[in-house]
């Protein structure tokens, strides 16, 4: 889409997407390697996103720091190609799609950076072992990754565009901060300072996802419970 309105001192002004319970978490075995975040658990390594691809770190009240937006695209493209449009095309030479990777998550099949394929087979053995409890239990019935149209009006691009991001059943966590209709949804009409009252999500998902390397758009200024985007190092994730 297109970039849209005003640029001031790298700030862009922007508009936000228009998008179509727990017990304790299992301890990972392994000693950390600075850097590279944790040990290994299921296979794969614990680490926390990277706080400068986070989008709290370049848009703040519907602001966006246009030059931190910049050092996380070109990261983004660096590791994982391009996302098809003319940014990200002069950043790398490969496109992310031509990288896409078919798997299932719990059951549903989705497609996925295959890089980042295997933190979310391991995503899934934690949440099966960890989240067993009576209020961290969740079926999901419908997930979304790869996506070939960009879901921000603006110059924001979205993480599906790269394959690094994925939905889980947007009827049931609403993205509250996105145009109607959805801030109408009953959940985001719950004005409590508590998100997980305006997702079914069990916070053990959420727990089990952000160990592996995920972000939770819950906790941003948009509450985006549906999306979680694997922020980590995915030459890092089995390694």
């Amino acid at each position: 889409m297109a970039a849209l309105g005003l640029t001031v001192a790298g700030l862009v002004a922007i508009e936000e997407p228009s998008k179509a319970s727990a017990k304790e978490p299992s301890k990972g075995k392994g000693k950390p390697k600075k850097g590279r975040g944790g040990g290994f658990a299921n296979g794969c390594r614990l680490q926390k996103p990277q706080q400068f691809l986070t989008r709290r770190s370049f848009v703040k009240k519907r602001i966006m720091d246009g030059a931190k937006h910049a050092k996380a695209l070109r990261w983004l493209a660096g590791h994982y190609g391009h996302a098809d449009d003319e940014v990200t095309r002069a950043m790398s030479p490969k496109s992310a799609i031509s990288q896409a990777k078919s798997v299932t998550f719990m059951g549903l099949p989705i497609s996925v950076h295959a890089k980042i394929a295997p933190a979310l087979a391991c995503v899934e053995k934690a949440i099966k072992k960890a989240c067993t409890s009576p209020s961290s239990r969740y079926t999901p019935r419908a997930v979304g990754g790869f996506r070939g149209a960009n879901t921000y009006r603006g110059a924001e691009v979205s993480n599906h565009l790269f394959g690094i991001a994925i939905d889980i059943d947007p009827d049931r966590n609403p993205c509250c901060g996105c145009v109607d209709p959805w801030p109408n949804h009953p959940f985001c009409r719950n004005k409590s300072g508590d998100i997980y009252k305006r997702t079914a999500l069990p916070k053990c998902w959420v727990t089990e996802l952000e160990r592996y390397g995920f972000d939770w758009l819950g906790k941003d200024e948009l509450e985006d419970t549906m999306h979680f985007e694997f922020l980590g190092d995915p030459d890092a994730i089995t390694k």
